[in-house]
């Protein structure tokens, strides 16, 4: 069974991101959303210039945030035009992290900048399934599975 979960730290954060527990918070993430083997999901950790540029380029807003997520799951309803290939592996998509986002954001909430990573990297992933924070209802739907998680695995 295939669970692959790539990993990119830019090499500025190299030796503050722990690549092997951040890919075990995505797979127990993945896991407890009931997502089963063979799967692959990208998470990418970088600078607030290049989370920016991505999220100005792709969402039209001109501004760093803490996580982007870019999902390559079809959608639910609408055009059914995009085409997975045939490899039977769900790709997910991708997870950018801005980590100096999530270090200013880690001491603005008193906890740790691993605790924080592990928030953005769930909330990112659920991104992927399907989670949203758009209306007020699924705001809450998430964030309450976002703590739910957190408690479980990080």
């Amino acid at each position: 069974m295939l669970e692959e979960i790539q990993i990119s730290v830019k090499e500025e954060f190299r030796g503050s991101v722990d690549e092997d527990w951040a890919g075990r918070i995505a797979q127990q993430t993945l896991k407890a959303e009931g997502v089963a083997p063979p799967y692959e999901v990208s998470l990418l950790f970088t600078d607030s210039e290049t989370v920016q540029r991505l999220n100005r380029d792709y969402r039209g807003v001109d501004e760093a945030t803490d996580v982007l997520a870019f999902s390559m799951l079809p959608p639910e309803e609408g055009d059914s035009s995009f085409v997975l290939p045939p490899d039977g592996v769900t790709h997910l998509g991708e997870v950018i992290v801005c980590y100096p986002r999530a270090v200013e954001q880690a001491q603005e909430e008193g906890h740790s900048v691993d605790k924080e990573l592990a928030l953005l990297i769930i909330h990112g992933i659920l991104h992927l399934l399907g989670y949203d924070h758009t209306q007020p209802e699924e705001e809450a739907k998430m964030r309450a599975r976002e703590k739910e998680l957190l408690e479980q695995i990080a």
